[in-house]
């Protein structure tokens, strides 16, 4: 486990730079040193520079898509502990994140303390049982079972819209409708 005292350098990188700004703020007052980064290029070349052991990446930056990256900051820096953050979170790109090296994997919003404990988990940090993920009780909504699959194929496509909207047969517009709204609770409220 690293010495809180010895500063743990952490790559940011997001597209909102408000968020990165305050929550490099908060990194740093945890022992981490933050270089920011609001583009892909940005992060590759602080990656190259830097040789961070940390990176907080988010998922969508601007055009580009954060899972593509996972695998060009693993090869800069090979033993790079990368959490993936998403606002838009699907089992599908989870998996995907995970498959590709990341990880682990936050749905935001999250607040500091949690990207610490998903950064430092792998570097001697006990794992306790409260740390599991909870199994739902009741099935998954049908509207969110709609959401994963479209996920689960968007990332199959690559992030491609038209591709993606032509397996599931439906219109581009429709999808990217589908997409523009926030994902459905994963869990039905206990009155509905």
């Amino acid at each position: 486990m690293t010495d809180a005292t010895t500063p743990r350098p952490l790559l940011l990188v997001d597209d909102d730079a408000t968020f990165v700004r305050v929550l490099s703020r908060a990194l740093g007052s945890r022992g981490f040193e933050v270089i920011g980064a609001t583009r892909a290029d940005e992060a590759r070349l602080f990656a190259r520079r830097q040789q961070p052991r940390y990176c907080v990446l988010d998922l969508k930056l601007g055009e580009e898509n954060g899972l593509k990256l996972i695998s060009e900051l693993h090869a800069l820096v090979p033993d790079m502990r990368i959490l993936l953050l998403t606002g838009y979170a699907s089992i599908a790109t989870a998996v995907e994140a995970i498959k590709r090296g990341a990880h682990d994997y936050l749905a935001k919003p999250v607040d500091a303390d949690a990207v610490v404990r998903a950064l430092l988990e792998g570097d001697g940090a006990p794992v306790g049982d409260d740390d599991l993920p909870d199994t739902p009780e009741a099935p998954l909504a049908l509207r969110r079972l709609e959401w994963e699959h479209i996920q689960r194929v968007l990332t199959e496509c690559d992030g491609n819209i038209s591709e993606t909207a032509r397996r599931l047969g439906m219109h581009r517009r429709t999808l990217q409708r589908k997409l523009s709204k926030h994902p459905v609770r994963e869990r039905p409220d206990a009155d509905s």
